[in-house]
């Protein structure tokens, strides 16, 4: 019998609605991957959204719920290459053009399962206003603000540290990693000092690391100025156990004198703060680790070998041949990928980023002023701590599923960031760069990158900024949504409300249990 209901409220159009005299009231659904199925996340959330939707039906006003479902790039672009693998096919071998006729095929298939589970709880969406982030208009819109951003230099692209996840093979946002506590072992090892006067007796720094294997990639050790146990080591060098590389000693007031020994490996490839301290210092910077996370060549020794392995390996040939002083039992936090659950490795690599600061500011002020209200007020707190440390969002992912990055490059490596290859043609041309070797940037942008634009685009925002639609639904009235993707999404749908509408996408955010 609830069949037979529901498909007579369905002919009968009871959920559909038009812009007309009534008082709007527009929700739009946090639009579930097309990877999902309904799980009791969703039911709590979107039961609330619908006794929301009723009620203002009630009460008269014209409600409006717009259901949709998001293209979600790692996950489906994980399913998918499982799915191939299964059958033997690989996909570097099929090519982009191919895979994408898989990925598609796969979205057509279990892409609608979630939306007719909606239907099966009595969901009253306006089900002819469904939208997909991938669909054209929305992906358009994407292209379209890309572009913009970059021609306001909001968007840029940068050699820059970025969080890689091994599994996934693709850098992923700080929002992305999830830092958990562990149990983890603190390795004490120690470098030889080169000290030409040293009358046969050897000498040792020792420092400690819970990462043993990035020990192949350090190009220095670094101890505090004022730390008179180094102060005789101005001007010498030491070496990197087993592969024996000289290093210098560095001296710099980013060393922790109390942590640890004092003394500090630096691995300007494989961790932020390295990083920074190598450029500072002119370090050299070698890469230990290919994307999947096994040692490369440049690591010299367990070349090919997992990066876990090769710990176990490496803290027993230390002792074996006396580097290693001790190890500690330590707990210590620990980033995984949300999406794979991988351990992310800091890596060094050339991405597309969005400037944030610019952007958070008038996002923060609308929360804080009340024109957005977040329920529980509680939450305030954590928006105004993040958005006011907010860091540059890194939107490029190596993946072949999603919106591919409007910029085009030739043989000398300059960009042009337009729509198609003719504009990037034309623009090399207007600034006598080369025409060979065309080509489009491989990547492709970060899923969160179109559902930021979500309440814009959902109502062809984008495509006409003055339509019925978008005058009479926008702004909608109340997200539900779950405090994990406060950051991810409801800060990001404010930043592009207030950029690209010049107002608040919603007036409150009610923020469920989880």
């Amino acid at each position: 019998s609830e069949d037979k209901w529901y498909g007579h409220w369905m002919r009968r159009g009871y959920f559909r609605s038009v812009p007309d005299d009534r008082e709007p009231y527009t929700v739009v659904i946090p639009p579930p991957n097309v990877t999902g199925v309904l799980h009791m996340g969703h039911m709590l959330n979107n039961t609330i959204q619908d006794v929301l939707i009723r009620r203002a039906r009630m009460q008269g006003k014209n409600a409006c719920w717009v259901p949709g479902t998001d293209h979600a790039s790692i996950a489906t672009e994980a399913k998918v290459v499982r799915l191939l693998g299964e059958q033997g096919i690989k996909k570097s071998v099929i090519g982009r053009e191919e895979f994408l006729k898989h990925a598609f095929a796969w979205k057509e298939k279990y892409g609608g399962v979630i939306l007719e589970q909606l239907k099966k709880l009595g969901a009253s969406c306006d089900w002819d206003r469904t939208r997909f982030t991938m669909e054209p208009d929305l992906s358009e819109a994407v292209i379209d603000v890309f572009i913009d951003l970059h021609k306001k230099g909001l968007v840029y692209r940068g050699l820059r540290m970025v969080n890689w996840d091994p599994v996934a093979l693709t850098a992923v946002s700080d929002e992305e990693v999830i830092h958990k506590e562990v149990n983890s072992k603190l390795y004490h090892i120690r470098y030889k000092v080169e000290r030409e006067d040293a009358d046969g007796v050897e000498e040792y720094v020792v420092i400690a690391t819970t990462r043993p294997e990035t020990i192949l990639g350090d190009t220095a050790v670094a101890v505090h100025p004022e730390d008179e146990r180094y102060a005789d080591l101005k001007g010498l060098r030491v070496q990197v156990p087993l592969i024996g590389r000289s290093i210098p000693v560095i001296f710099d007031e980013y060393v922790e004198r109390e942590f640890g020994t004092g003394a500090l490996k630096v691995t300007p490839a494989h961790d932020v703060n390295d990083h920074e301290l190598g450029k500072k210092h002119g370090l050299e910077t070698i890469d230990i680790l290919e994307p999947n996370a096994t040692l490369s060549p440049a690591a010299q020794l367990y070349v090919g070998e997992d990066r876990f392995v090769v710990r176990k390996k490496i803290a027993k040939e230390l002792e074996e041949k006396g580097f290693l002083v001790k190890i500690e039992d330590i707990v210590n936090k620990v980033g995984t990928s949300e999406r794979t659950d991988a351990v992310i490795e800091p890596r060094l690599s050339l991405q597309w980023f969005v400037k944030m600061g610019e952007l958070a500011k008038p996002a923060l002020e609308v929360v804080m002023d009340g024109r957005v209200k977040l329920h529980p007020q509680k939450f305030t707190n954590t928006y105004k701590h993040w958005m006011e440390n907010v860091r540059d969002w890194c939107i490029s992912r190596q993946l072949w599923w999603g919106h591919q990055i409007p910029a085009w490059y030739n043989d000398q490596g300059d960009a042009a960031v337009c729509k198609t290859e003719a504009e990037a043609i034309a623009q090399f041309t207007a600034a006598g760069q080369s025409l060979t070797g065309i080509y489009q940037d491989e990547d492709v942008m970060d899923t969160w990158f179109s559902s930021w634009l979500w309440p814009i685009s959902v109502f062809d925002g984008f495509k006409d900024p003055n339509n019925a639609d978008i005058k009479y639904y926008y702004p909608t009235n109340d997200l539900v949504t779950a405090p994990e993707i406060l950051f991810f999404w409801v800060a990001r749908m404010i930043m592009a409300g207030v950029e690209y509408r010049h107002e608040v996408p919603f007036k409150n955010v009610y923020l469920t249990g989880i």
